[in-house]
């Protein structure tokens, strides 16, 4: 992958929707009335991120009946935004061990 393509998918993922619709996918399948339940956000906003999400690559659909049913198509993306999400508190953590030494 180029440092192109990976900057493409870090900046469909920087936006707080995204990424919590990345967090639900994580948990399981999910349809577009789920998002907007859980999202408290209109159809075609949540449409308009997952379309997005879709072409990066990061997930993707399938039919069910007139659903569709979205999936995590890389877990990895997942684990890239956990690893961002812990490194405050990794920060928090050695600057809490530099105050205790010094």
């Amino acid at each position: 992958m180029t440092n192109h393509e990976v900057a493409e998918i870090l900046k469909i993922v920087s936006h707080p929707i995204r990424i919590a619709i990345i967090e639900e996918l994580h948990r399981g399948v999910k349809c577009v009335s789920d998002f907007t339940e859980i999202l408290d956000m209109e159809q075609p906003n949540i449409s308009h991120h997952l379309g997005l999400m879709r072409r990066c690559g990061i997930i993707d659909f399938f039919a069910d009946g007139k659903l569709r049913c979205y999936y995590l198509k890389n877990e990895k993306v997942y684990g890239l935004i956990q690893l961002l999400k812990s490194y405050d508190e990794k920060k928090e953590a050695v600057a809490m061990s530099k105050q205790e030494c010094c």
